[in-house]
């Protein structure tokens, strides 16, 4: 079996690499040209181009337009890469006979209310960035290709820049920390993405009726605030010298960015639990591991 991975050194991608590599022979490609090939998703005609000369039986899609503020600006290039692209993909994996493997985001829905997000729940995307995301999910469904498409949230590694090693970093220098307190999501591991989507994966190839949707996060809820004081509270536990003796909770309204961000990020994992018999872990396993990775304890 061949994979083609995309978007290899992104968080998700990096710890993909990892967990598809036992699965059949894997290509993992950046935005650089490496045997003339190439997973660079704004070059629609060469991405077209490295899918036919590798002729893989599995793409996964790791690569993504994910500034989200530089998006409302930037609306062509969110869109080619989070949406055109992904047409490109899906239309290839469909000639081929491929199964395509996409990741998505719980931007694609408004934010209002409390009620974790189902699959079946109406889209209408807050953002332009969650609008290119949608246009991607909409082309994929649309090519008749076989596919699973994880809509995730609030994805950190340790691996790169993450929520966690900001606050870390602001909690040296600063005595007093403000952090939106009304967005609420669960924080959720590139690892744990990564794993899952290898299961899926063994699992599909033997089963192709639970092709579809998904939502994939970890267990469990907390606003940006509740993070950081889980963040905070662990690093002094474990002897970390910090200046800040205040996180603050402030509402979204008092933090203006160009992209406006949704509420309510909670997602519904029932369907993916079941279909593949999953046990996702409450998100704070996956963040004291990556802490405990950070701090070196």
């Amino acid at each position: 079996m061949k994979i083609l991975l995309l978007g290899k050194n992104g968080q998700v991608g990096w710890e993909l690499q990892r967990s598809l590599a036992p699965l059949g022979e894997l290509i993992a490609l950046d935005r650089h040209m490496v045997d003339g090939l190439c997973g660079d998703l704004s070059d629609l005609e060469v991405l077209r181009a490295t899918i036919r000369q590798a002729k893989p039986d599995i793409i996964v899609n790791a690569a993504a337009y994910t500034a989200v503020d530089k998006a409302e600006s930037e609306t062509e290039l969110a869109d080619r890469v989070n949406g055109v692209a992904s047409s490109v993909l899906a239309q290839e994996a469909a000639l081929l006979g491929a199964w395509l493997i996409h990741y998505s985001t719980d931007y694609v829905f408004n934010g209002q209310g409390a009620t974790p997000w189902q699959e079946t729940d109406a889209a209408a995307p807050v953002n332009h960035y969650g609008s290119s995301k949608l246009a991607g999910e909409q082309a994929i469904i649309a090519s008749g290709c076989k596919y699973l498409i994880f809509r995730t949230s609030w994805v950190y590694g340790a691996r790169g820049n993450n929520f966690a090693k900001t606050m870390l970093r602001l909690a040296k220098d600063r005595e007093v920390l403000n952090v939106i307190s009304d967005q609420i999501g669960a924080p959720t591991g590139a690892e744990l993405i990564a794993d899952v989507t290898a299961l899926a994966i063994v699992q599909v190839m033997q089963r192709p009726e639970l092709a579809g949707l998904y939502h994939l996060a970890a267990n469990g809820e907390v606003s940006w605030h509740g993070y950081a004081c889980y963040v905070i509270d662990f690093a002094q536990a474990n002897s970390e010298q910090l200046a800040v003796t205040a996180i603050n909770p402030i509402e979204t309204t008092a933090y203006p960015t160009p992209a406006r961000r949704p509420l309510n990020s909670r997602l519904n994992t029932q369907k993916l639990r079941d279909n593949f018999s999953l046990h996702l872990p409450d998100w704070q396993n996956g963040v004291t591991r990556m802490l405990r990775e950070v701090l070196n304890k």
